[in-house]
């Protein structure tokens, strides 16, 4: 899986390029954004895309849904870390223009893949929605990152991925649920814990490393 991850991640990166454990149930404390990134240095991280993004099966297609907000993709490896945060830089000037149409100017981007299990699966791109803090946040605007991703329709083990731009009202550091077609994922609360362990390992490892 973290093979396919890796590819899947390198196959868009070329195409943005050549187009411009369990935990336990308790709560989550909530991390204000200022101090998620606070201190945060990059390339000390060692967890997988697959560690923090969340999955919807859906019948004929598996999405994974990533925040590529700097205060979780900076607890991944320095390999995966660097591919999000290109990735982003690659498209920044349209993603802002995007957001600019509606008023946002720090909006919350997420990777969106979608991959066949079936011949000839059909997707909705267009039915998303996150729900954060009480509030129900529908995409602003869809940067596909693939050849034909608006034709909606997959061959068997083929992906589809785009940058999904929402209002900065969506809260990465709390518990958030995002659902596609109707079908809601879950999990994200044992996956911001994963998280939030990784960032105080993160500030750890870097002291250890400025005091050797």
């Amino acid at each position: 899986m973290r093979a396919f991850l890796s590819m899947l991640l390198a196959a868009t990166l070329a195409c943005a390029s050549s187009s411009g454990g369990s935990a336990p149930d308790s709560p989550v404390d909530p991390t204000p954004p200022e101090q998620a990134t606070a201190d945060l240095p990059v390339g000390f991280g060692t967890l997988h895309q697959e560690d923090i993004a969340l999955r919807i099966q859906l019948p004929s297609v598996l999405v994974r849904a990533l925040p590529l907000d700097e205060s979780v993709i900076r607890v991944l490896s320095p390999d995966s870390y660097r591919g999000l945060h290109e990735l982003v830089t690659s498209r920044q000037a349209e993603l802002d223009e995007r957001a600019r149409r509606y008023g946002v100017r720090q909006p919350s981007l997420w990777y969106f893949s979608y991959y066949g299990v079936q011949p000839d699966a059909r997707f909705s791109p267009e039915e998303v929605i996150i729900t954060s803090a009480g509030r129900v946040f529908r995409p602003l605007s869809i940067v596909p990152l693939t050849t034909g991703f608006g034709e909606q329709r997959l061959e068997q083990r083929g992906v589809q991925t785009a940058i999904y731009i929402f209002d900065d009202g969506v809260d990465v550091n709390l518990p958030l649920v995002v659902t596609v077609q109707g079908v809601p994922s879950s999990g994200w609360e044992a996956n911001l814990r994963r998280i939030e362990r990784e960032r105080a390992l993160v500030r750890s490892r870097a002291a250890a490393r400025s005091g050797a």
